[in-house]
């Protein structure tokens, strides 16, 4: 692979990031070309996150990393995708759950975990509510970003 994604040094893309106007996916690709080439750092391709989208796709974990690890760059795996994918999805539909996951909040079991990671990451910043918020300062601040 000529172009290793490296996130021992910089983030992946934003959950926010959209691709074939998914949100999520780029981030997602992101930490599964860096696993492949061993420069994953502290980030996990098949996360909960990830497994989000894989689910609205209708797509394995294992199938994408394949044809991630042939080197296909963002657009042939978009390709890939829409001709793979269990769940045939509408623009319109595409939109609508993007949308709620750049706004999806902690639920009753993960909002401690969430609030500790938040403590950790920007403890002055009560402004942060959502998992987007959370990750794009996490994200920024682990790479010498101020919160």
């Amino acid at each position: 692979m000529s172009n290793i994604t490296d996130l021992t040094q910089r983030p992946p893309r934003s959950i926010r990031t959209r691709l074939g106007g998914y949100a999520l996916l780029p981030r997602m690709l992101d930490k599964g070309r860096a696993e492949i080439a061993g420069k994953s750092g502290d980030y996990h391709f098949n996360c909960p996150v990830d497994q989000r989208i894989l689910g609205y796709l209708g797509i394995e974990a294992e199938a994408l990393k394949a044809e991630l690890a042939a080197g296909k760059g963002d657009g042939e795996i978009l390709g890939w995708i829409r001709s793979h994918q269990a769940n045939k999805h509408t623009d319109v539909e595409i939109e609508a759950w993007s949308d709620a996951a750049e706004k999806r909040a902690p639920d009753a079991e993960s909002l401690e975990f969430f609030n500790d990671l938040r403590k950790a990451a920007a403890p002055q910043r009560s402004d942060i509510s959502t998992w987007a918020d959370l990750l794009d300062v996490d994200d920024y601040v682990t790479f010498g970003g101020k919160a």
